[in-house]
């Protein structure tokens, strides 16, 4: 047995003496025992030391690709992807390189308020910067050589005919019959011109008659423009309708609605409904009872979502009113004071007794259009004026008779009144003096007034259950008589509201069941179809028109406030 076969090392020893060898120089200086040692090397070493060298080939691969990614950013986007590496001169060389290569292709202008352009072509300016020149027309991309060679004859098929300039024109050549088809494409498909870029530099006449300016040798196809490109992109930019139905005029007879879902159907009132009213942006209603509750919906004729409910534990409301601006809301009973809730801060205020007042009750009461003043009934005659910003008495107006209705006009600055005297008081609030008292035809009790929201109209009703509408531009000039009497009620008229364009006049009674009838202004006569047949309106005791005249609620003494959409009208 040789010495070599004694001696045959285990595999982990072997390991251990190539990487000391790799380590450390050899100390054998005879090749013959170099010989002898590259015998006792198994196969397992030899496969060891290929799997080494091609994992170094493949790094050295690896690096190589990684620089030659690296040149090709760097000629492509420049320094921009390539950040700066100090102490590396063959680098910084190989980028002054490129970056000479590549100045040729592309610039960058840096000067101010210029726009970066990518290519040499697109920065050449041209020389004249005129209106009447236009926008730079952009190139084709393409352009077919055989356009010219080719000839057409038009007038051989029929729909081509179309094409020709005059009435013995038959052949063309085909740049021109390829510019006359995109002048035809123009003609019918006018409305495409939007998607163009240069369609802001136009400033074509309607006036102009449809000339034929054509590609070739018959010029450039164009179509036809606007003048006024600036009101065009207004309503593109707009969700509004085009055509508002709300301008026309509303026909008397029959009037056309629907019944949607009780607008408190999610909390229904367990008292009579004394006030409801629309915010102005006509998705927020509110309504108030004996129940002692302010409770707010978000109308949408379909769920009529609860928002928010308010208990007044002291103070059963009589009414509760929106202040016009939409930062509050006004709430009064039979009480020496009343309440304030504002919308922004959701904090509830209770107010008096009014200092210098001893008015047991402030349940009537009407807000300015112009959202300074709150106008309360008070004893013996007294109008009270009370500032809705700091809550307090700010004036006092005195009437012959007692006081039983107010109403404002002219935004605020004018106040009607009227009361168990039967006259009908202006007064001018910016001196607080009466500048106008005149009777009402035939009233003994004034019990309701209301002014159309533009001021020309204002409708007084009484005990007897007439409404006698009046112009009021008439009656200061001394005109007494009024326009139209309306005589449908029979018990006390407790309640009147014109709509948001004053073509209709609500009129209603809390003494008679389905005491409501809907008035058309224009025409002075009474709806029809109103109150509907088939339903029961019971004791109604209040009512408002949404801002946009889409909606009225209603409210009765059931506690349901009643909803219904008038078609007319196509927003809330």
């Amino acid at each position: 047995m040789s010495w070599i076969s004694q001696n045959v090392r285990p595999k982990d020893q072997i390991e251990k003496i190539k990487r000391k060898a790799s380590k450390k120089p050899s100390l054998l200086k005879d090749d013959g025992e170099l010989e002898e040692r590259k015998g006792d090397k198994p196969d397992t070493y030899k496969t060891k030391k290929r799997k080494e060298e091609h994992v170094e080939e493949d790094k050295q691969l690896e690096i190589e690709q990684e620089n030659e990614m690296k040149k090709l950013e760097n000629f492509l986007f420049g320094s921009l992807y390539s950040p700066v590496e100090f102490g590396k001169q063959d680098d910084e060389e190989s980028r002054d390189e490129i970056i000479e290569k590549s100045s040729a292709l592309f610039f960058t202008d840096r000067s101010p308020n210029s726009v970066l352009f990518v290519y040499e072509n697109d920065a050449e300016f041209p020389e004249n910067t005129d209106d009447e020149e236009g926008v730079r027309q952009r190139k084709p991309a393409w352009v077919d050589e055989q356009e010219e060679k080719i000839s057409i004859n038009i007038a051989r098929v029929n729909r081509l005919r179309k094409l020709r300039k005059e009435e013995n024109e038959s052949v063309i050549s085909g740049s021109s019959y390829v510019s006359r088809l995109r002048t035809q494409h123009v003609k019918l498909n006018p409305g495409t011109e939007w998607a163009q870029l240069d369609l802001q530099s136009r400033t074509y006449s309607f006036d102009d008659k449809d000339s034929d300016v054509e590609n070739g040798p018959d010029g450039p196809a164009l179509g036809r423009g606007y003048k006024d490109i600036k009101g065009i992109d207004d309503i593109l930019r707009t969700n509004e309708d085009l055509v508002v139905k709300s301008s026309a005029k509303l026909l008397p007879g029959l009037l056309e609605y629907s019944r949607l879902v009780n607008a408190n159907a999610e909390d229904p009132s367990s008292g009579p409904i004394n006030s409801v009213q629309f915010h102005r942006n006509a998705q927020l209603l509110l309504t108030g009872g004996l129940d002692r509750k302010l409770t707010f919906f978000q109308i949408d004729g379909k769920r009529n979502t609860k928002i928010q409910s308010i208990f007044l534990e002291d103070c059963p409301i009589r009414k509760a009113s929106f202040v016009p601006d939409g930062s509050q809301v006004i709430a009064a009973g039979r009480r020496n004071f009343f309440y304030s809730f504002d919308l922004v801060k959701a904090e509830v205020d209770k107010i008096g007794p009014l200092i210098g007042r001893e008015e047991r009750s402030l349940e009537v009461f009407e807000v300015s259009p112009d959202s300074k003043t709150i106008a309360f009934v008070g004893n013996e005659g007294y109008i009270l004026l009370v500032s809705s910003k700091t809550k307090e008495l700010i004036g006092t107006l005195k009437m012959n008779g007692t006081v039983r209705s107010l109403a404002f006009a002219n935004n605020g600055q004018h106040l009607l009144s009227s009361g168990g005297d039967g006259y009908v008081y202006h007064w001018d609030l910016r001196t607080r003096v009466c500048f106008h008292k005149a009777v009402d035809e035939g009233c003994i009790n004034g019990s309701a007034l209301c002014t159309s929201p533009n001021g020309t109209l204002f409708a007084a009703g009484s005990d007897s259950g007439i409404v006698n509408i009046y112009n009021r531009e008439e009656f200061l000039g001394g005109k007494r008589k009024p326009i139209k009497t309306i005589e449908n009620l029979t018990t006390k008229v407790d309640f009147m509201k014109f709509n948001n364009d004053a073509q209709i006049l609500a009129i209603s009674s809390t003494m008679k069941k389905n005491s409501l009838k809907l008035i058309h202004v224009p025409s002075f006569s009474v709806f029809s179809n109103w109150p509907p047949p088939n339903q029961t309106l019971r004791y109604p005791r209040c009512l408002d028109f949404s801002p946009g005249g889409g909606f009225m609620a209603l409210g009765n003494a059931d506690g349901k406030v009643l909803l219904y959409k008038f078609h007319h009208y196509g927003h809330a």
